[in-house]
C-alpha cells in the first residue's frame, strides 16, 4: 500500500490491475477486520430518507456526527437545564455537558465491547436535542398544551428529520440506524430495571440508552451536593459501598458493570451493579428531583412557558407564518419554537413580553 494523503486515494496494485480506494473505504475495511460479530458497520447501514454519494474520507456514522455537532439545535445545548435551573456557577451540569458526558461514557463502552464508536457516539451527541428550556418542567408543559403530546425524544427526532435546516434543505438526512437510537435512547430505564422490553435496533443504540442512565446518575448526585442539597451519607449506603464514593468511582463501577454484563447480541448490567444503579436512580427521583428548592424553581419555569406559550399563539411572530415554515398547524409551530428556545432565551422573550417595562423617556 502506498502512503498518501488523507484527502487523496489510495491506489493498490493487485494482480496487475490498480484499484482506486478511498480512504472511507479503507475505514469500512478496517470495521469489518476489527469489530465484533454484533456491531452495526457503516457499510452496511440502511441508508438515508434521501439517497446521497458517498464521502471520499468519512463513512455514514462519522458524516452524521459532524451534521449533528455543526447544528444550531446542538449549539443550543449550552443555555439548556439539566435539573439546577439557569445555573450561575460555572460547575453545574447543563444540557450540553451531559450529552458530552453521555458520548464519553458510550464511547467507552464501545469501545470494550467491540462495537462501532461512531454510531454510538452520533446518537449519543443527538439524543437531547429535542430537550425543552428548563428541562422536564418544559417537556410537562408541552405535553399539556400539545395536543398529539409531546416527548424529548420524539422532538430530538423531529428536529433531525425536519426541523434544523441544513444545505440539503430540511433535516440532516442522518442514516437510519441514527434515527433510530434517538428515537428510543429513552429505554436505558428497561435495561436498568433488567426488563426485556422493545429497544434500539442496534446495540450501538442501547449503549447510548443505559449510558445516559450512568452519567446522570452519577452527575446529578455530583451536581446535588455541589448545592449542599444532600452529603455523601444521605446516600444509599450499600449502593455507595458497591459502586464507590466519588463520581469517578462510580462511572468506573457502571460502566464495568455493563461491559461484564453484556454479551450475545445484548446490552445488560451484571445484577448487583444494576441493583446499586437502581438504589440510587430511585434515590434522586425521591429525594432530589422533587426536594423543594428545585421544586419551587420548575413551578415558576412551567408557569413562564404557559403563559409564553399562550401570548406566542395570540400574538404569533411573522416567521412562524411563513410558507417557508411548512404547512403545520400553528400551534405546532409555536411547540417546535418554545422547545427550541434556550433557557436565557425564554426569560428574556417573556420580559420582554409579558412584563412591564421600566418608563423611559
Amino acid at each position: 500500500m502506498l502512503v498518501c494523503p488523507s484527502n487523496s486515494p489510495v491506489v493498490f496494485l493487485k494482480e496487475s490491475e490498480t484499484l482506486t480506494v478511498t480512504v472511507r473505504e479503507q475505514i469500512e475495511q478496517r470495521e469489518r477486520d476489527t469489530l465484533g460479530p454484533y456491531a452495526m458497520l457503516a457499510a452496511n447501514s440502511r441508508g438515508r430518507a434521501v439517497e446521497e454519494p458517498e464521502h471520499a474520507f468519512r463513512t455514514a456514522f462519522q458524516r452524521d456526527r459532524d451534521r449533528i455537532i455543526h447544528s444550531k439545535a446542538f449549539r443550543r445545548l449550552k443555555r439548556k437545564t439539566q435539573v439546577f435551573l439557569a445555573p450561575e456557577r460555572d460547575h453545574y451540569r447543563t444540557r450540553l455537558t451531559h450529552t458530552l458526558e453521555v458520548a464519553q461514557i458510550a464511547r467507552t463502552v464501545a469501545r470494550a465491547l467491540f462495537l462501532n464508536e461512531d454510531l454510538t457516539e452520533a446518537i449519543a451527541l443527538a439524543h437531547d436535542l429535542g430537550h425543552t428550556p428548563f428541562g422536564h418542567a418544559g417537556e410537562f408543559v408541552l405535553n399539556e398544551i400539545c395536543a398529539e403530546g409531546f416527548n424529548h425524544a420524539s422532538q430530538s427526532l423531529r428536529i433531525v428529520e425536519k426541523l434544523e435546516m441544513a444545505r440539503r434543505g430540511p433535516g440532516l438526512n442522518l442514516t437510519f440506524e441514527v434515527r433510530d437510537g434517538i428515537r428510543n435512547h429513552s429505554k436505558g430505564k428497561s435495561i436498568i430495571l433488567g426488563k426485556d422490553e422493545p429497544s434500539a435496533a442496534t446495540l450501538e443504540g442501547n449503549i447510548v440508552a443505559v449510558c445516559d442512565a450512568v452519567a446522570y446518575i452519577s452527575h446529578d448526585i455530583d451536581d446535588a451536593m455541589r448545592g449542599g442539597l444532600i452529603r455523601l451519607s444521605d446516600l444509599p449506603a450499600a449502593a455507595v459501598t458497591h459502586l464507590g464514593e466519588t463520581p469517578s468511582e462510580r462511572i468506573d463501577s457502571m460502566v464495568l458493570g455493563i461491559i461484564e454484563g453484556s454479551g450475545n447480541g445484548a446490552i445488560a448490567i451484571v445484577p448487583d451493579v444494576r441493583e446499586s444503579m437502581c438504589a440510587l436512580r430511585d434515590y434522586l427521583y425521591a429525594e432530589v428531583y422533587p426536594c423543594a428548592t428545585i421544586h419551587q424553581e420548575i413551578a415558576k419555569a412551567k408557569k413562564v412557558l404557559r403563559e409564553l406559550f399562550a401570548y406566542l399563539l395570540a400574538n404569533p411572530p411573522m416567521h412562524l407564518l411563513s410558507p417557508a415554515n411548512g404547512d403545520d398547524a400553528l400551534e405546532r409551530r409555536i411547540v417546535d419554537f418554545v422547545a427550541g428556545m434556550t433557557d436565557s432565551y425564554a426569560l428574556e422573550l417573556y420580559e420582554r413580553h409579558l412584563l412591564p417595562s421600566s418608563w423611559k423617556i
